[in-house]
């Protein structure tokens, strides 16, 4: 058991170093003295005998070495003394050791973070059971072949689907664009909340059941059943502080009661592509859906998930749905009757606006870490060439290759792991911002730093460490000793060597940073020409808020009267200059639509033509400063039998008349089947900053049984102001009413217009940072260049070359890789930007422009790090030049 005591001599010499040499050095002493024992007794002198016994025994020096490798840890000893005399290195190099760790701690932390992003919102499985058999179908108006569509389900096409579909184990119908009022009860203040419909077996289908209470049963989901209503748990505990008895518990909603059934647990959130992530109440989408709506074809209001059967495919299943809604088409050909369904992972509908921008984010990190690789292995460059007379010393006293080199991988990662130490910080604090940043982004909830993440940053770090360091140790080499330790070794082939080596890693860097530059300068223009769209209204000193009257206590006649009385006392508010109802207003929101028919002029069902659907008051238009181009706006008394009547926009003329004068004219709807006459055409406005105008049709507000609207006030200056003294008015009419969505159309935009301002400023953080290492890559190549001909611009001066002259020759030998990186960054960047040609807004992928400005700009800080040291090499003293060594 030889190697068991071998062990156990490793153990005590890690743990007890001192002890074990001390019992090291006592047993060789020991079999020493026996011997020289031994040969006293055989008749030898002492003398003799110590001789004999040091001839027979060895010497003990030596075996206490091999003793010492065979029982210590002698690579580890080695790795620590690497890590010492390192360290001792870097800390007399201070400025050196602070610029290449900073400089590395923004790569690593940059990457760090965005991985973590992408790994929470794009990579992480959904936290439901077998999330991989989970997708989402939709209806669509054209094949796959020609590109994925997404459109929201009608009912009755559901219902068809479930019955007749064989590759799925579960199918449940979503509607997550409800809201409800809750009442003021015990106390509390009344409130708006995101709701979301959903068939009974919604829960059971993704595998989540309640914390507390139960979830929804067949038996709710019916027209006539009890309400019944599944809370969050964020809604629970804001609302009704954690209470537990909540559940079986009477809550009021739209003023009807529903029974607390269950609270859902903490960790689920809904996320889809058509939003749902603030609902807070869930309510079964059979009971809650009007009969209307159950028996149609044509209104779209609902999102399926479905579950599929071990060994079913997500493009067989919509393979054989497809069937089923050609023949619904078949058997309805409505116009807006879908031939075709589509569908996807329930991932991939989570994430879908997020994974080109995050993938984008992530290459730009990478990008900057690359660089900043790069940046470091320059310096460390530098350094060898600064230390080239000691490596060449210490190798010719004998000191190996691979050892040097390895103490210098051993600084590279010294750097890296206190960099990646600090990145980890810098990730942190940069997940906590995007947190306050993007509280609304999908799948927020799962971004955390975990074990996968810190072995990212391992793995980034060693390869930061390799690359940098090996580039540094491969550029000395120990052929050249003697011209190195002469004096003019500034000028040997190894200085040249490396000076190359420096200008194309700085070549690398140009083009990247170019390639930042032009994806940062697109996203920046697409950003600036979003925030500048027009809605087709004036929004400054404009305040939105929204109000929904429950159907239970306000009747149509009771609508009309609660609507006018509120403008009315709106009106009369001090500092509102004008004021308006409109059901939704420009830029929040699709806001409903319908199909319309020329009565004068019918047209084909594919050709029917779909539009907003908006209903105002008469005093909207004014208020919202929408300009009337012809007829007139309606009035306050048409409504109910006489309220059909209605204004559009200036689209919708165009389209629905192109050749004839609309007003007198009449528009029917495909839903109603109700005729409105034109009396007026208005200019177009915008339902969504991020998209082209919409054809729009206006009705009277009074009377036509719609029960929410917005309130639209102007004022002269500080609107937000208003906002309290008009839900004092709200109040005072209706104490169980609450007022949501309060805010600015200013607001409204910058919400709209976030992602874009994120992503642009991210990466051009990005960019500028490459370009500030960039830039500190030119100036310290050119430093070391001129450093290394400093004898020979001594020499050129004395012999009468003017200064002008060296200042261009210096000048162009350190613009000369940027140029090159310039050329090489702008062919990459023509590949590169097609990737992010989805994120842009009315900007061409390819933008002239943006690519001149990114050239200019960086020409013009080459120029400026370039100009210092040229400036320095053209002002050197010849005498004091040719005395350097």
């Amino acid at each position: 058991m030889r190697w068991l005591h071998q062990l156990r001599m490793r153990i005590l010499m890690m743990l007890g170093r001192a002890g074990a040499g001390t019992h090291l050095d006592d047993e060789l002493s020991f079999h020493l003295e026996r011997q020289i024992a031994e040969n006293i007794a055989a008749g030898m002198t002492a003398e003799e005998a110590r001789y004999s016994a040091l001839r027979t025994f060895g010497n003990p020096a030596l075996l206490r070495d091999q003793a010492r490798s065979t029982w210590s840890w002698s690579s580890l000893e080695s790795i620590a003394r690497d890590v010492r005399i390192g360290a001792r290195t870097l800390y007399r190099a201070p400025s050196f050791t602070l610029i290449a760790i900073f400089v590395m701690a923004l790569g690593l932390g940059a990457n760090v973070a965005l991985f973590t992003i992408v790994r929470g919102v794009l990579l992480k499985p959904l936290p439901y059971v077998d999330p991989d058999r989970l997708i989402m179908l939709y209806e669509s108006e054209h094949a796959a072949s020609a590109g994925p569509q997404y459109a929201p389900v009608d009912p009755r096409s559901f219902f068809d689907w479930q019955k007749a579909s064989t590759g799925i184990e579960q199918m449940a119908m979503v509607s997550p664009f409800q809201s409800y009022n809750v009442s003021a009860e015990g106390g509390k203040l009344p409130e708006r909340i995101d709701a979301g419909w959903c068939s009974w077996n919604f829960f059971s289908l993704l595998g989540v059941h309640p914390a507390i209470g139960r979830s929804f049963v067949a038996g709710d989901d019916q027209s006539g059943a009890s309400a019944t209503v599944l809370i969050t748990d964020t809604f629970w505990k804001r609302r009704y502080a954690g209470d537990p008895s909540i559940v079986g518990k009477t809550v009021w909603l739209d003023a009807h009661p529903y029974t607390v059934i269950g609270v859902l647990p903490s960790w689920f959130v809904y996320s889809g592509s058509f939003g749902g992530k603030n609902i807070q109440a869930w309510t079964p989408f059979n009971h809650e859906a009007p009969p209307s709506l159950l028996n149609t074809y044509e209104d779209h209001e609902a999102i399926i998930a479905a579950r599929l059967k071990p060994g079913a495919t997500l493009q067989g299943v919509v393979s054989q749905i497809t069937s089923i809604q050609q023949q619904i088409k078949k058997d309805h050909p409505g116009p807006a009757v879908h031939p075709f369904a589509s569908g996807r992972l329930m991932l991939d509908d989570t994430v879908q606006d997020y994974r080109t921008p995050l993938y984008v984010l992530l290459a730009a990190t990478v990008c900057v870490l690359f660089i900043a690789c790069m940046n470091v292995a320059g310096l460390l460059v530098a350094r060898t060439a600064a230390r080239g007379k000691e490596m060449a010393i210490r190798t010719a006293l004998g000191g190996g290759r691979l050892r040097l080199m390895r103490e210098q991988l051993t600084e590279s990662v010294l750097i890296c792991l206190t960099a990646g130490v600090i990145g980890i910080g810098l990730a942190w604090t940069a997940l906590q911002f995007l947190g306050h940043f993007e509280p609304d982004m999908n799948r927020i909830e799962s971004v955390r730093i975990d074990w996968v993440v810190l072995l990212f940053t391992f793995i980034a770090i060693a390869v930061c460490a390799l690359f940098s360091g090996a580039l540094s140790a491969f550029s000395f080499h120990g052929r050249h000793l003697l011209s190195t330790l002469q004096e003019s070794s500034r000028s040997t082939q190894g200085s040249q060597r490396r000076a190359t080596l420096r200008r194309s890693l700085l070549v690398i860097e140009v083009s990247l940073t170019v390639v930042l530059l032009a994806g940062a300068g697109l996203l920046l223009k697409s950003y600036q020409r979003m925030r500048g769209t027009d809605l087709g209204i004036p929004i400054e000193n404009t305040l939105t808020m929204h109000i929904s009257l429950p159907d239970e206590r306000y009747k149509p006649a009771i609508q009309a009267t609660f609507f006018e009385q509120l403008i009315t006392q709106v009106r009369a508010l001090p500092g509102v200059a004008s004021a308006g109802l409109v059901s939704t207003a420009p830029g929040q929101g699709w806001g409903g639509d319908s199909l319309a028919d020329v009565v004068e002029r019918p047209m084909r069902p594919q050709d029917f033509l779909d539009m907003h659907m908006r209903a105002a008051e008469p005093g909207y238009f004014a208020a919202a400063q929408i300009p009337l181009l012809r007829g007139r706006i309606f009035t306050s008394d048409e409504r109910f039998e006489r309220g059909k009547v209605a204004v559009i926009s200036r689209e919708a003329a165009l389209k629905l008349f192109p050749k004839d004068d609309p007003i007198g004219k009449h528009v029917r709807f495909n839903f109603t089947h109700t005729d409105f006459e034109i009396v007026g055409v208005v200019a177009d406005t915008r339902w969504d900053i991020h998209e082209p105008t919409k054809p729009t049709i206006y009705e009277p507000l009074y009377g036509n049984d719609f029960n929410g609207a917005t309130i639209f006030v102007r004022s002269t200056h500080n609107v937000e102001s208003l906002a309290m003294p008009i839900e004092n008015v709200i109040g005072r009419l209706d104490r169980d009413l609450p007022a949501s969505n309060v805010k600015t159309l200013r607001e409204t935009i910058d919400k709209s217009t976030i992602d874009s301002q994120f992503d642009s400023l991210l990466v051009l953080g990005f960019a500028m940072i490459a370009l500030l290492l960039a830039a500190a890559g030119l100036y310290g190549v050119l430093t070391y260049l001129v450093t290394q001909r400093t004898s020979e611009l001594g020499i050129r001066m004395a012999l009468g070359a003017k200064r002008a002259q060296l200042l261009r020759t210096v000048l162009f030998d350190g613009l000369r890789p940027a140029l090159l990186g310039l050329v090489l960054g702008l062919g990459a960047s023509i590949f590169a930007v097609r990737l992010i040609k989805s994120m842009l807004y009315q900007t061409e992928a390819l933008d002239p422009t943006v690519f001149g400005a990114v050239a200019m700009l960086l020409l013009a800080v080459a120029f400026l790090a370039c100009m210092l040291p040229a400036w320095r090499a053209s002002r050197l003293d010849p005498m004091q030049a040719l005395r350097t060594e």
